[in-house]
């Protein structure tokens, strides 16, 4: 058990049968009443974020997460194949436990798998990835590099903006958090 009082960013903690992660929290103390900490949190389950106030001094079961580097080792349909570095054991998930991380991953990427117990809440990709440009508008002379932006397809199926001397064929480097552009590679 912890304390509210001793939240921190990242911390896991297991409140109404669900695993949350501490996305943001306050400690608030009114002039009249008791002091509280207000909080947001993130299912780990199902992603959704949650707003939750605690009494100060309330106590919550701390969720143990066990992070262990996978190897990303191919598609067969809607299944997706993981192989522990370790121990060559080989995992599956299927495509609605990947959601978003599917649009960043590529056949032997390192990820981060996390479980709790025996069941796997999801897969962490690195924050940037590097992927190609399988198709774009071609540039025009006279579009600058600080003019506007255009979309690309890149190998895995993401979308995304990008500045016009972007060509088909390029490496881009991508954040995973935010889903955007940030360099060539």
């Amino acid at each position: 058990m912890i304390s509210v009082n001793d939240f921190k960013t990242g911390l896991t903690i297991e409140v109404e049968n669900d695993i949350w992660t501490v996305v943001d929290f306050q400690h608030v103390k009114p002039g009249k009443g008791a002091a509280f900490v207000r909080s947001k949190l993130r299912s780990l389950r199902s992603g959704n974020i949650q707003e939750k106030t605690f009494r100060a001094g309330e106590k919550v079961g701390r969720a143990h997460i066990e992070r262990r580097r996978m190897q990303y080792l191919y598609a067969n349909g809607d299944m997706h194949t993981f192989m522990d570095n370790e121990s060559y054991e080989q995992l599956e998930l299927s495509s609605d436990q990947l959601k978003n991380e599917l649009n960043y991953l590529k056949d032997n990427m390192e990820v981060q798998v996390n479980t709790y117990g025996s069941e796997t809440l999801g897969v962490e990709v690195p924050n940037t990835v590097e992927l190609e440009v399988t198709a774009t508008e071609p540039g025009v002379k006279g579009d600058t590099s600080s003019g506007g932006t255009k979309p690309a397809t890149l190998e895995t199926g993401l979308t995304v903006q990008v500045p016009f001397f972007v060509n088909q064929g390029d490496r881009l480097v991508i954040d995973t958090r935010s889903g955007n552009y940030v360099s060539r590679a």
